[in-house]
């Protein structure tokens, strides 16, 4: 692997370097906004401000430390190309600087990464870049795209474990403070695989040591926490790729080195939550974001924030599929409780539905689904039905009825395997 590549673990970052990249930066993009939210501020009693990174020209932040990185390599190293490994987010930023740069790369992407994302990779690069698309997470992806590197003496451009990557990802927090009259209070940054949190944890330690940081992973991939509590990085035995520009397997040594030292609090948030605050993002405050954009706001009812705090949310992307809502949709229902699934043991006889209908629903409640197959050898069959409710509040009304009906009636738990064939 090309030596210029593979920084030792232990290497600083410091606001200085912050600085130099925001040099860089300035000639290919501008300052994102960063707006007052009226939702937000009002739910928390304090100035709720969100970055918008979703408005990047490669909708999300990872363009900062990838160009960053490669306007740095020398021309030995340019002509060698690049490789990165991504979910789809830091290869869209490496796409736009080979665009840019005139470097050749190739990006290795999990099977898991939207299309959309794979769509904007190959519109950024046009033919600067070479799509491979590699197992099912992330870390498939890095594997591949070291094996790469060390193949051919590309320079592999890390998503997150690179000092260059820090100090790019840095310089949001660089333009936070000088978007604000006064530092915040509070500033709360969405955890993949750290550089964000080591960049905006390097800066603020020079700039801002009273701001109170929070770094917010998906509870499915909270792989910082589980290094914080092993005093290393290391590997998840599951990994839940729904936020998929967060969920990374292990996060880098570089970067849990900076957190580590900092002390910085750490919050998981169910992707259900997430599901939920991407919707109010979308209905309320008509921002698009991707999972992992949502992570930080999500979070805040997780936070004990005094009222009068200033808050800062880093919305790191918006760079979501479409087809996805759908399963946005069901997952936050599921979440708030306003969705259930039932497996009920019809009696094979005329009207049985029927009375399941009169007996059982409520006035505002909804069948969502219904899969039942008759078997005439058999005096029951089992249906799996779905009901949505008018309200959460309305679910103990729902099971007292079911107790009382005739049929038969289980619930499925969301954490039981069945839920899997569902969402």
């Amino acid at each position: 692997m090309n030596p210029s590549t593979s920084p030792a673990p232990g290497t600083r970052v410091s606001a200085a370097d912050v600085d130099d990249a925001a040099a860089r930066l300035r000639a290919v993009i501008g300052p994102t906004p960063l707006q007052l939210n009226p939702r937000l501020s009002d739910a928390l009693g304090g100035e709720v401000w969100v970055k918008r990174e979703d408005l990047q020209p490669v909708r999300s932040y990872k363009i900062r430390g990838a160009y960053n990185l490669i306007a740095q390599l020398p021309e030995t190293d340019r002509a060698a190309g690049v490789v990165c490994a991504s979910a789809g987010n830091h290869a869209q930023g490496v796409a736009f600087a080979c665009q840019r740069l005139g470097v050749r790369g190739r990006v290795y992407l999990p099977g898991t990464t939207p299309r959309q994302k794979r769509d904007r990779v190959a519109r950024l690069g046009r033919d600067a870049v070479e799509i491979r698309v590699v197992g099912n997470t992330y870390d498939d992806a890095a594997a591949a795209a070291r094996a790469d590197a060390e193949s051919t003496g590309a320079t592999q451009v890390p998503a997150f474990d690179d000092p260059r990557t820090v100090a790019g990802q840095g310089t949001i927090v660089r333009e936070i403070l000088s978007q604000l009259a006064d530092p915040p209070d509070v500033l709360v940054v969405p955890v993949g695989g750290g550089g964000l949190l080591a960049g905006a944890v390097t800066y603020l330690r020079e700039h801002s040591p009273s701001t109170r940081i929070v770094g917010v992973e998906p509870a499915g991939a909270a792989s910082m926490a589980a290094a914080m509590t092993a005093g290393e990085p290391v590997e998840l035995a599951a990994l839940d790729p729904f936020v998929d520009g967060a969920a990374v397997r292990r996060v880098g040594a570089a970067t849990f080195d900076v957190v580590r030292e900092s002390g910085v609090e750490l919050v998981a948030v169910p992707e259900g939550r997430i599901c939920v605050e991407m919707l109010a993002l979308y209905q309320s405050d008509g921002i698009i974001a991707e999972p992992a954009g949502a992570l930080s706001p999500a979070a805040l009812d997780l936070l004990d924030i005094p009222r009068d705090a200033s808050t800062v949310c880093l919305l790191s992307g918006g760079n979501n599929d479409v087809s996805r809502y759908a399963d946005i949709v069901e997952r936050a229902l599921v979440f708030e409780g306003r969705k259930h699934y039932f497996l009920v043991e019809f009696p094979q006889e005329p009207g049985a539905l029927r009375r399941f209908l009169d007996d059982v629903l409520g006035p505002d409640d909804d069948i969502t689904l219904f899969e039942y197959t008759k078997r005439s050898n058999r005096e029951t069959g089992p249906a799996l039905v779905g009901v949505e409710l008018g309200s959460p509040d309305d679910l103990p009304a729902l099971l007292k009825r079911m107790d009382e009906a005739p049929p038969h009636i289980e619930q499925i738990p969301p954490d039981s395997p069945l839920f899997g064939f569902i969402l």
